[in-house]
């Protein structure tokens, strides 16, 4: 009995919440700045909120850039008494348990539809309960949705996210690359939200501090990778009826978020706040019924070149595009 209080007690100690709490304060920051410098004309405003449950957290919106339409960067860092409905659907044993929060999460939404729409999400999970050992996880990834299609970003896209994994073993990026295809994909349309990225749950197999760098690694692979293909394409021209696609294309987005999404459902679940939950809808979006795109178009492309499972680093050099 005393090996056991001793060793769960090693494990709480070796549980720096501090350390994580400071990294995301920063990520936040390095987020809104660097969108901030991207973008050239407008600015993330802040808004400070408390949740009447427990914790709070800062959401910073930009709107009506010169590069992006909307985005959002918050912070959250709440706690419960009781785990909700979301966190314990795939762990009953933690039922009764209670639960601390806290995370970033990234969407930019450009208004140039040649450049993709970005998410990243950045969490850690705490489940208590008196007498028991604590139990923590971290999780998060990016992924990307293009509305036309591009090689080229693609491969950039995974190469940042292959590069982010290597470092923790050889078979990490197959695994969370593969769990990202399968979680940002719309069963009712039999199709994927984007052409993917990272997506990890539950990551508690190495050390404490080995996954909090990996959870680093990851959100620098998401604003270099992101900040690259921002650039390339900022100048890019675009017509009305690529703008109406990309309203079209973004309807899947808001079906996603609305239906499927684990962090849209913890939020709401949790009593949080829904002007920040649901910031990563797009300002504007349409559904268009029975839309078929024209044979051999750019946008019938999307369907059948980008929005299915690829590996796309095996994808030959010569076959890439520089748009």
């Amino acid at each position: 009995m005393i090996a056991e209080a001793s060793e769960s007690m090693s494990t709480f100690n070796s549980i720096n919440k501090q350390a994580v709490l400071d990294f995301l304060l920063d990520y936040q920051s390095q987020l809104t700045a660097t969108f901030t410098a991207l973008d050239g004309k407008a600015d993330f405003r802040e808004d400070v909120w408390q949740r009447a449950e427990g914790g709070g957290g800062q959401t910073r919106i930009l709107e009506n850039g010169a590069v992006f339409e909307k985005g959002g960067a918050n912070f959250s860092h709440v706690m419960g008494k009781t785990m909700p409905a979301s966190a314990t659907a795939n762990r009953p044993e933690l039922a009764g348990r209670g639960f601390e929060a806290m995370g970033v999460s990234v969407v930019l939404h450009p208004d140039n539809p040649h450049i993709p729409t970005s998410h990243a999400n950045l969490r850690f999970f705490l489940a208590e309960k008196p007498d028991a050992e604590p139990v923590w996880w971290f999780g998060g990834g990016f992924d990307l949705t293009p509305y036309y299609g591009d090689e080229q970003d693609c491969r950039l896209w995974h190469q940042y996210a292959k590069q982010a994994c290597d470092a923790f073993g050889s078979d990490v990026y197959a695994e969370f690359k593969q769990w990202c295809d399968d979680y940002f994909f719309l069963p009712h349309r039999q199709e994927q939200r984007g052409i993917g990225g990272l997506f990890f749950d539950d990551l508690n197999r190495w050390s404490f501090d080995q996954c909090l760098a990996f959870l680093r690694a990851v959100g620098d692979a998401y604003l270099q990778a992101y900040k690259q293909i921002v650039e390339r394409k900022r100048a890019r021209a675009f017509t009305a009826e690529q703008k109406k696609f990309q309203r079209y294309r973004r309807g899947r987005y808001v079906e996603f978020n609305l239906v499927y999404d684990r962090g849209t459902l913890f939020g709401l679940q949790t009593g949080g706040r829904t002007e920040s939950i649901l910031m990563s809808l797009p300002p504007h979006a349409e559904w268009v019924y029975q839309y078929t795109p024209a044979k051999g178009s750019a946008e019938a492309a999307l369907y059948s070149d980008f929005l299915r499972p690829r590996d796309w680093l095996a994808t030959p050099v010569n076959h890439l595009t520089d748009s």
